[in-house]
């Protein structure tokens, strides 16, 4: 299965100022298969530390943290010789083990020759418990479920991301159907390696759902067992409403859909800790379209998205057939599903920021804005080949951007003011 995001490691392995890195994401994205493949492409050994019910290492980290007490410990427990030059050390789940959390600092100061990298399960929750973490001693690489184009690879479609990557509009015209059909098949299936992993050897669409929702049931298994008590049926509760406040037309959260007379102190922290854990997508409103976006940002306002296309479609119970029957799927819950959609190509890149825009009346609304540092992209997100984009019209002509996106059904078309960019090409924005 091929991501992205061992670029993004081997970027990571040739910087000259490598720190000790930190692998975040929500459960069962791939953290570990990402390191263990990284770790069997780029290096002559691998060393895997695993930290979970590990008494053996909590007494190893109990005591002197100097690196190479602690290297010359890992070599007696594991039996393995670790090099600086051509070892990958693995640490795994380590957020069982605090000082080991906190060993990373000595590393990056006195031994940063060491390869090292780091998951954990929850480990965004694990960083808020008073952890002794080494704030600025290590990188950081965000995880997400598998992108459009990493689903088309895993199903044996590398020509058609071959076509996407050139952006060759000719050809993807000529492809536009064959695109489109996969991309159902994304909304419905979703980016969770083990679900995409399945369906690519046995096209099995029923088993699927089956898979994603043992996916969820594990999720709330967690809420259990690693949310505060007094929080965990909050947790739930925001949770479950997530899939009805995106079908709103005005997808801003609303606290009173929750329950009636629900206030925002009341569910701010179940929602901080669905949002550490990477369970959810936390998009904020802008006041002002300036840079940089995080300025004016205004934080009693937001949209929350789910981790996954596949399992928000998995919450609501549509069923394969709708897959099936051409464009069905796309007339229920239509918005919902091609916004989370988007909001995925678009988080892959950790050199963008997104947020949202609505004017103060609320009458026009952006679906997101992008911002890269250099400049601000409003895109505003349609399900089907609906060409209207009032919202986003009103926006140009009061703030006269350089660059506008509406991202459609239709294919590729630059006119005045705005480019069409298809839904299936999203992701090459950047590059469009």
């Amino acid at each position: 299965m091929y991501r992205q995001a061992l670029e993004l490691l081997s970027k990571w392995r040739n910087k000259p100022n490598r720190k000790p890195l930190v692998i975040k994401g929500a459960r069962q994205v791939g953290k570990t298969w990402l390191m263990k493949e990284f770790g069997k492409i780029h290096y002559k050994n691998t060393v895997y530390v695993n930290f979970d019910s590990n008494s053996r290492l909590q007494e190893l980290f109990s005591g002197d943290l100097n690196p190479e007490k602690l290297i010359f410990g890992l070599e007696i427990y594991t039996g393995q010789k670790i090099t600086s030059k051509d070892t990958l050390l693995i640490f795994d789940e380590i957020q069982e083990v605090p000082r080991a959390l906190s060993a990373l600092k000595y590393f990056c100061e006195e031994a940063p020759q060491y390869h090292i990298v780091c998951a954990g399960s929850l480990l965004g929750i694990a960083l808020h418990k008073g952890t002794s973490f080494p704030v600025g001693k290590v990188d950081f690489l965000n995880l997400y479920p598998l992108s459009f184009k990493e689903f088309l690879i895993a199903l044996g479609k590398d020509g058609l991301v071959k076509v996407l990557e050139q952006g060759n509009f000719d050809m993807l015209k000529s492809f536009k159907t064959t695109y489109i059909e996969l991309l159902k098949q994304y909304y419905f299936i979703g980016g969770m390696p083990e679900v995409v992993s399945y369906f690519a050897q046995t096209h099995d669409i029923h088993e699927v759902r089956n898979i994603q929702q043992r996916i969820l049931e594990a999720y709330e298994q967690d809420f259990s067992k690693h949310a505060p008590n007094e929080i965990v049926p909050k947790i739930r509760l925001v949770w479950n409403v997530i899939p009805s406040q995106l079908a709103k037309e005005n997808k801003k959260f609303v606290y009173g859909l929750i329950r009636q007379g629900a206030r925002a102190k009341d569910y701010e922290t179940a929602i901080m800790w669905l949002s550490d854990c990477g369970l959810v997508h936390k998009i904020s409103r802008v006041s002002m379209p300036n840079l940089p976006l995080k300025a004016y940002e205004d934080l009693k306002a937001f949209k929350l998205y789910l981790v996954d296309v596949g399992l928000l479609t998995c919450m609501t119970g549509i069923k394969q057939e709708a897959l099936l029957s051409g464009n069905e799927l796309f007339v229920e819950f239509k918005g919902a599903m091609t916004e989370q959609y988007v909001l995925q190509q678009l988080v892959i890149n950790p050199e963008w920021n997104l947020y949202y825009y609505t004017n103060e009346r609320n009458s026009a609304e952006v679906d997101f804005l992008l911002d890269n540092g250099n400049e601000i992209i409003p895109i505003e997100v349609k399900a089907e080949e609906n060409l209207k984009a009032k919202s986003l019209q009103m926006y140009c002509q009061k703030y006269k951007p350089e660059k506008a996106v509406r991202t459609s059904m239709s294919d590729y078309r630059k006119e005045d003011w705005l480019t069409n960019i298809p839904l299936y090409a999203i992701a090459e924005i950047g590059k469009i």
